[in-house]
């Protein structure tokens, strides 16, 4: 295994132990997890989840701290969630009629993760 693919599979495993992590501190806040990792040819959410009326995307990040987390969150990145929010209310209609919201969770080393509800809208 070249140094670069051990590399990878490191900060793979790391960011789906951030997820798992973000998926249970949402349940714990009252949250409803209806997917993980949801991947379209135009953009993927990691965490889709439900909370009354809100229908809410979140990207998670782990980074070495909670500021690097959240500038890691380009535009660009915004752009792929909001897209594939879209795909995921089209393919799944019982969930249109929700609220959307667009969320950044971060988790930094020794430390527990930090939810950033509403950090970008949907322009």
């Amino acid at each position: 295994m070249s140094r670069g693919t051990a590399e990878r599979r490191r900060a793979w495993t790391a960011g789906r132990r951030a997820e798992t992590l973000c998926a249970w501190w949402l349940r714990l806040k009252g949250y409803r997890i209806l997917t993980r990792n949801w991947k379209t040819p135009s953009g993927e959410a990691d965490i889709v989840a439900r909370r009354g009326r809100l229908l809410v995307f979140v990207e998670v990040k782990a980074r070495a701290t909670h500021g690097a987390g959240l500038e890691a969150v380009s535009p660009r990145q915004q752009k792929r969630v909001r897209r594939a929010a879209e795909i995921f209310v089209a393919a799944h209609p019982r969930w249109a009629a929700l609220d959307m919201r667009f969320d950044i969770m971060t988790i930094a080393p020794g430390g527990w993760p930090t939810h950033s509800p509403g950090a970008w809208g949907y322009d």
